[in-house]
């Protein structure tokens, strides 16, 4: 079957664009710090760069006209000139203050006289700015640094989900791990079934999103996540798949998606990764391979055999039937 278009990718992007948003799109601009954070990399980078080099063009400039402006230029060579910044011939000499100052290097040969009060005002004006400057790019690069985005990535999920009895039920299964030796703490598990519905008023629901239980009344959804887990739905009378059978689900349109969330235990912050399979990517009758193993003195994970599956008999009816 031609794959079809998915509301969220097997690596967890989803593929929602928002378009036509008028004047809303000024909503960015109030929250700034944030729309840079989310910025690519690219973007960040080029931002931080100019950022940081308009403003040392700038201020640099700034200082080289308080010298022009005082003729601090012309008699920069005479002794017995008090001049606004000693040292300062021209514009590469301005600059090399500015950096100086800014950068708290002070090698001593370049400093502000006691007779210029218009300096010392941009001094002041300089190192608040910088300042400023500083603590919002440099934030924002740390915050993105340390963004969880790149743990969601040693977070494994099966490439199929599996459709097969367990303990005399039919279940829908698939296949969690963690790839790290540190854990992920609050481990959470959440599914939801995205599918298409009409209601009984005519109103169509192109994506309607419904709950899928994974164990909220007994805790399973809550997962000690240090080796492979394989997350369990119980198909019953209150599930969206009552009346799902071998045959109907060639025939179906849905989509689950799976969140999984967590705090990440070195840095405390929380992590999310999610993927979503699609009804070709569920299997019927099958059930997922062993992949833990007792060694000497500890347990071993074989991932090679993290997406395998083995076909088991399994009734091709659906639970109503």
């Amino acid at each position: 079957r031609r794959e079809r278009q998915r509301f969220v990718d097997k690596n967890g992007r989803c593929n929602v664009q928002h378009g036509n948003l008028g004047g809303e799109s000024s909503r960015y601009l109030s929250d700034l710090f944030t729309t840079l954070v989310d910025l690519k990399w690219r973007w960040n980078l080029l931002i931080f760069l100019l950022t940081y080099t308009v403003a040392w063009l700038v201020m640099a400039s700034m200082w080289w006209g308080i010298a022009y402006m005082r003729g601090d230029l012309q008699q920069a060579h005479d002794d017995t000139y008090s001049p606004c910044v000693a040292n300062v011939y021209n514009f590469p000499s301005a600059f090399l203050f500015f950096i100086e100052t800014e950068a708290t290097i002070g090698y001593g040969h370049r400093y502000i006289t006691e007779r210029c009060p218009e300096g010392i005002v941009l001094f002041l004006f300089q190192s608040l700015l910088g300042s400023v400057v500083d603590a919002f790019l440099i934030g924002c690069m740390f915050i993105k640094m340390s963004q969880p985005k790149k743990r969601a990535e040693t977070l494994m999920f099966s490439r199929a989900a599996v459709i097969s009895q367990r303990d005399g039920k039919l279940c829908l299964m698939f296949r969690v791990g963690n790839l790290r030796n540190s854990h992920m703490v609050s481990a959470q598990i959440r599914c939801k079934l995205i599918k298409s519905r009409q209601t009984p008023e005519g109103e169509f629901l192109p994506l309607d999103q419904c709950e899928l239980d994974v164990g909220f009344g007994t805790g399973a959804d809550q997962l000690f996540l240090v080796s492979p887990l394989t997350i369990c739905h119980e198909i019953n009378s209150e599930s969206p798949f009552f009346c799902l059978s071998q045959r109907s689900l060639r025939s179906e349109q849905f989509e689950i998606v799976v969140i999984l969330e967590g705090i990440v235990e070195t840095t405390g912050m929380t992590c999310q990764a999610r993927t979503s399979y699609t009804e070709d990517e569920v299997l019927w009758g099958h059930r997922f391979l062993p992949v833990m193993s007792l060694e000497d003195g500890f347990f071993h994970v074989d991932y090679s055999q993290f997406h395998a599956t083995f076909e088991v008999p399994t009734p091709p009816y659906s639970v109503k039937e």
